[in-house]
């Protein structure tokens, strides 16, 4: 007996956001005592690529990286909230926007830190672009939402 699949319930099904938290300790830090602007920049990177791996569901790859914007600095000891959510899907790349929010731990203030948006593309066992969506998936008003 054949199975059916509803293709649309399974586009449905691809999660678009990725939420972590990181804190912020001494060896991340810089000699101001706040998140060095490089292990800031691989924690938003890390982040894209959790996000589009987990919706594209197979190997990808960071293509480029635009809008990068240190905000306010994170400091020692406080959490910073990485949020990363899927902007754009195209045949075989998407875009991926992540913000990252800190928080204080006494009292929970919390502010908008940094953000950057990631070019991320599927690609194969032999590292060539490969395509995200089925036809079924591709054709469905998805790619809207």
């Amino acid at each position: 007996m054949k199975q059916v699949v509803d293709c649309c319930s399974l586009a449905a099904s691809r999660q678009r956001e990725t939420v972590f938290v990181e804190m912020v300790f001494p060896d991340q830090a810089n000699h101001y005592g706040t998140l060095y602007g490089g292990n800031a920049l691989s924690l938003l990177g890390k982040a894209a690529f959790v996000t589009a791996t987990r919706f594209a569901r197979c190997a990808v790859v960071m293509a480029a990286s635009e809008r990068v914007e240190f905000q306010v600095p994170v400091k020692l000891g406080q959490m910073l909230e990485l949020t990363g959510r899927i902007a754009r899907i195209g045949r075989s790349s998407m875009t991926v926007e992540v913000t990252g929010v800190a928080e204080t731990l006494p009292g929970g203030a919390r502010i908008n830190a940094l953000q950057g948006r990631f070019e991320m593309v599927a690609v194969d066992g032999e590292g060539r672009p490969r395509t995200i969506l089925d036809e079924c998936e591709a054709s469905s008003d998805y790619l809207a939402a």
